[in-house]
């Protein structure tokens, strides 16, 4: 079996939920959550999925999932009710006298996101701005229709093939990259895998083929490796909490293979090793004890920890050439941004010592500011448009000050200048890219810090330039500009209807 392919339990029940949930909480008091599986019990009662299982089972299995990420019992008790006002004929307000507002307030946002279809793209548009809406008020109620979609996709073979690719599909192109921006990683994988199989079957068996072939002989090797790093780690005095391989998952995979010619030879990280230490100083010492032990590759060192992604992601990697001459990627972090990487705006619910409040206020910032686009969204023609601003995965570029400016991949010095301000936009003359001038159209990489020059005589940006930028902001300042200069022009051809 692939191992990330961890189906939920067959035959869950309420016992499997509450000790997990006295595994991570042992000092919950679950007499919430046996009411609140009772009174969704009875209310779905006579309901059948498309499994032919009882009704029960999907809001269970998504309760379990919460009760996994350490979600607190108020989120777990939501889980369980989050289908009850949508499908039976118990209401909100019955939810509220006997559960509270904080969970009534959490079912009716689920509820509001289950009425979001996949119908088309002009009409998903404005489903989109509700849901980053609701997101915005309360961002529990994602985490809670994450775990509701991750069982949903578990169970998609007893579907019809077209519901199935169009569930898949919007996993993919909406719940897996607003996952990602959210830093949940680990929530993001799953999404995507379980999508994957069914938007591009052939893709899916490909791919996993490779990795199938590969897999035990990578898995003997970086074993080895493993164990000798662990010996020079406590030859150093360098306490560590795991050191763990790491198998790619496969859309990433394919997605990465993509880009190298889909020769998986070139792929270095299929089997990478995390490690987990104590704190930021072992992070760096343990990042010595492996360039010492092993060769760097020139360039593939990354600090995220000094640098972190726009999601919040930290961790240090390395790839370097250990024995046989294979390349092994590593991963280092401390266990706080190990928690942040997998669990994301999540971990803030997840772990009573988590203080992720950096990463969290950087995540609720974006949320924030995707439910105040409202009124451009429901301009927006396509997807693809909103999918750039939104959706693409993001880089990270630096102001001469060191000031971090989060943009989509490719994005150019223009992107870059509008998304400073909208007056450098316009008076943006050309680019230093990490002290080189380049052209205002190349793309930039995560780490640049790019200089603006600006030309304080000019009125306006150039329209050449909307045929590069990717940003929306950016396309409209320039269309904008364009608008206003031939009204302009028209008023100035007009004659004068003066005396």
């Amino acid at each position: 079996m692939y191992p990330f392919d961890t189906p939920p339990p067959e035959n869950p029940t309420l016992e499997m939920l509450l000790d997990t949930i006295h595994e991570r909480r042992p000092q919950t008091d679950l007499t919430m959550v046996k009411l609140a599986y009772e009174f969704a019990d009875e209310a779905h009662q006579g309901q059948i999925r498309k499994s032919g299982v009882p009704y029960i089972i999907h809001p269970l299995c998504t309760a379990i999932t919460l009760a996994k990420m350490n979600m607190d019992p108020t989120i777990v008790v939501a889980g369980l009710l989050h289908d009850v006002p949508e499908d039976t004929s118990v209401t909100i307000e019955e939810i509220e006298k006997n559960f509270g507002a904080e969970v009534a307030h959490l079912v009716a946002g689920v509820t509001k996101l289950g009425k979001i279809k996949y119908r088309g793209i002009e009409r998903y548009i404005e489903n989109l701005r509700k849901m980053f809406v609701a997101m915005a008020e309360d961002i529990r109620v994602v985490i809670i229709k994450f775990a509701d979609r991750l069982h949903n996709l578990h169970t998609l073979e007893h579907l019809q093939p077209k519901k199935q690719y169009r569930i898949a599909l919007e996993t993919l192109e909406i719940y897996a990259p607003i996952a990602n921006r959210l830093g949940m990683g680990e929530m993001k994988g799953q999404l995507e895998d379980l999508s994957f199989k069914y938007v591009f079957p052939k893709e899916y068996a490909w791919v996993r083929g490779l990795v199938e072939e590969r897999y035990e002989k990578k898995e003997a090797y970086i074993n080895e490796i493993r164990l000798r790093l662990e010996q020079e780690l406590n030859a150093s005095g360098i306490k560590f909490i795991s050191v763990e391989g790491r198998l790619k998952r496969l859309y990433s995979l394919y997605q990465k293979l993509l880009k190298h010619d889909k020769n998986i030879e070139k792929i270095s990280d299929l089997l990478a090793l995390r490690i987990i230490v104590n704190d930021v100083a072992d992070c760096y010492a343990t990042l010595g004890i492996i360039h010492k032990l092993w060769r760097p590759l020139p360039g593939r060192i990354k600090d995220y920890i000094a640098q972190p992604k726009p999601n919040g992601y930290q961790s240090l990697h390395t790839s370097v050439f250990c024995e046989k001459g294979q390349v092994v990627e590593f991963q280092i972090r401390d266990e706080q941004q190990h928690i942040n990487a997998e669990y994301g705006i999540a971990a803030h619910w997840s772990y009573d010592e988590a203080d992720p409040d950096t990463n969290k206020s950087r995540q609720l910032r974006w949320v924030r500011e995707l439910a105040a686009v409202g009124d451009a969204m429901e301009r927006l023609k396509d997807l693809e448009n909103l999918k750039i601003d939104i959706f693409q995965n993001r880089i990270f570029v630096f102001t001469p000050k060191g000031d971090v400016i989060d943009l989509p991949e490719n994005a150019t010095p223009v992107d870059f200048a509008f998304a400073v301000h909208t007056q450098i936009g316009n008076q943006c003359a050309g680019a230093r890219v990490n002290d080189r001038i380049v052209s205002l159209d190349q793309p930039l990489k995560s780490g640049d810090v790019i200089d603006i020059v600006v030309d304080k005589t000019k009125r306006g940006p150039s329209a050449d330039w909307i045929k590069f930028v990717k940003t929306n902001h950016a396309k409209g300042c320039i269309k904008q500009y364009a608008k206003r200069s031939l009204s302009d022009w028209i008023k100035a051809a007009l004659p004068s209807r003066g005396k």
